[in-house]
């Protein structure tokens, strides 16, 4: 489905991805970890055509889409949110959904528009519905708690009917009970859309409560992956977070 392979990047002779070879299953939960500065957003830039890379590839069903412009990589079927919510504070919910589909479909014409399209409207419908947004959806976006701005962002890039969707950091910025709220819808739209999703995310009890597999990033490079088990016990993943030498007699 995406591989990527031997990846690299480097911004001014620092080197933020390194050697990096990844392969994400079709319709996988993947969470992607590391401490601050591991190469973790580095690595989505790269996914999601904001940067180009020095060398290496990656494929999206073998197709090599490796430095190309952000709008193709859209459309070939990657979609992103972000840390801090993108999203159109003037709009209501239900326009700026409706709009993000109209730009999708190069519907150009009908942007702004009063009357939308019912093929539009109706997929903008159940993009809000996969997130719970539709009670809101008469609600300007600027109105919008920071959670809720957050499940927007999501929306935003389900609009573009993606076939990966990366997210980055999407409890960010929330409390305990929003943290777990979001993940659980994050969940259930993974379930729902049969879709490969890919996230970053530094609370390790979410980690390795929702993903199937994860993928840790340390200094650029890949430092380990598996299932949360194997994760949770590997020697070089504890002595990176916790600064110790891994004991086996204790783990």
């Amino acid at each position: 489905m995406l591989k990527i392979e031997n990846l690299h990047k480097s911004f001014g002779g620092v080197s933020a991805i390194s050697d990096v070879s990844m392969h994400f299953q079709a319709g996988s939960l993947t969470a992607v970890i590391g401490p601050n500065g591991a190469g973790k957003t580095s690595l989505f830039n790269l996914i999601s055509g904001a940067f180009s890379p020095d060398q290496g590839r990656i494929l999206l069903d073998g197709q090599n889409i490796a430095g190309l412009p952000a709008p193709v990589i859209v459309r070939r079927g990657i979609g992103r949110a972000f840390q801090i919510a993108s999203i159109f504070s003037s709009l209501t919910v239900r326009e700026a959904i409706l709009g993000a589909v109209n730009a999708h479909r190069r519907w150009y014409a009908r942007l702004g528009r009063r009357f939308p399209l019912p093929e539009a409207q109706a997929q903008a419908d159940e993009v809000m519905d996969l997130v719970g947004l539709t009670p809101t959806a008469d609600t300007l976006s600027g109105s919008l708690s920071h959670g809720d701005q957050k499940v927007l962002d999501i929306a935003l890039a389900l609009a573009l009917d993606p076939r990966v969707l990366l997210l980055d950091e999407p409890t960010a910025g929330m409390g305990p009970e929003e943290r777990w709220q979001m993940m659980e819808t994050v969940r259930q739209l993974w379930e729902r859309k049969k879709m490969t999703l890919i996230f970053i995310e530094h609370d390790m009890d979410i980690v390795f409560k929702f993903a199937q597999t994860i993928r840790v990033l340390s200094y650029g490079s890949v430092l380990a992956e598996g299932t949360p088990e194997e994760v949770r016990r590997h020697p070089k993943v504890i002595e990176a977070y916790l600064g110790v030498k891994y004991d086996p007699e204790h783990a």
